[in-house]
């Protein structure tokens, strides 16, 4: 690319004069826009389209995308009138799921009725710490953010498809534990209205691109709770969560990321809720934590 510009740089009109140039003035290379893309090409391009738009069905309470858009393909007129609006999806229609994080966003859709594409815009590279100056380090430092959160995204999806936790995980989620390091840590009991919240808040599409702070998560926690939230209580979820294993610090910064262990329970949790409704799920849980009923749990969880 810098070969390319100064190539041509020589043939344009400069406004620099040559006193200029000697007393070092030049232009340099910013990056204004940089995009990351990635498609994925079904075997079976008929399925694509069913497929994504049960992705986007199942992951509303799932993820809870901030925006899911449909894009008509057609014209409106000005002297059209009346409403635009549909019932069921269907050709001509294209469903597609964003996320953004301060300037920058991911965007999902169908490409052409066969492909999967994801695509990783940033618009301010200082949102992620990294200079605006093209260089090789910025360029492959923004390839690697791009990449990483284009995987996460379909990574995110495709937990709701992976098998439950087994019960000896589930058990030491939902029983107090130690850690490796002897800490205490507290459980994370199913059924629990703050703790169904706190689960819920993780599985966020949001949280793909750099993870998630504590004042991100009392936002999340507050809105879902229907109660006060503060920032003290969330700090001791972090704590808990950590010790249990299902989030991870990202080196030298106050963000966390899930791990896969910890998404599998967010998610169950979220499942949990849709099928055994809310208002039956305390004592539902009760009996998945109770060790006398390890069996038939082993048995409903597979």
């Amino acid at each position: 690319m810098q070969n390319f510009f100064w190539r041509w740089f020589y043939r344009l009109p400069s406004p620099f004069t040559a006193a200029d140039l000697r007393a070092g003035y030049a232009y340099d290379l910013a990056v204004r826009q940089f995009e990351v893309a990635d498609t994925r090409v079904f075997d079976r391009p008929q399925s694509g389209r069913a497929f994504f738009e049960g992705l986007i069905r199942d992951h509303l309470d799932i993820g809870r995308p901030q925006q899911v858009v449909l894009l008509f393909k057609r014209e409106r007129l000005p002297r059209k009138v009346g409403s635009f609006s549909t019932k069921v999806l269907t050709k001509g229609v294209d469903p597609q799921v964003s996320c953004s994080y301060k300037s920058s966003r991911i965007k999902q859709y169908l490409k052409e009725g066969r492909a999967l594409r994801n695509e990783t815009v940033i618009c301010n590279t200082r949102d992620f710490g990294i200079g605006r100056r093209v260089t090789t380090d910025n360029w492959r430092a923004l390839r690697a953010v791009g990449d990483s959160a284009n995987q996460r995204l379909c990574d995110a999806q495709a937990q709701d498809a992976a098998p439950a936790p087994d019960v000896v995980t589930l058990g030491q989620v939902t029983r107090p534990t130690k850690t490796s390091d002897g800490l205490h840590a507290p459980a994370l009991c199913f059924g629990d209205p703050r703790v169904m919240a706190l689960l819920a808040a993780l599985v966020g599409f949001s949280h793909v691109l750099v993870g998630f702070q504590n004042r991100q998560l009392v936002s999340l926690v507050a809105t879902l709770l229907d109660q006060p939230y503060g920032h003290r209580q969330a700090t001791y979820d972090l704590r808990r969560l950590r010790r249990k294993g299902l989030i991870f610090r990202v080196p030298s910064s106050q963000r966390y990321q899930l791990t896969p262990v910890g998404s599998a329970v967010a998610v169950l949790s979220e499942c949990f809720l849709r099928v055994c409704g809310s208002e039956n799920s305390s004592r539902i849980a009760r009996m998945i934590v109770d060790s006398r009923f390890g069996a038939p749990v082993s048995r409903w969880l597979d």
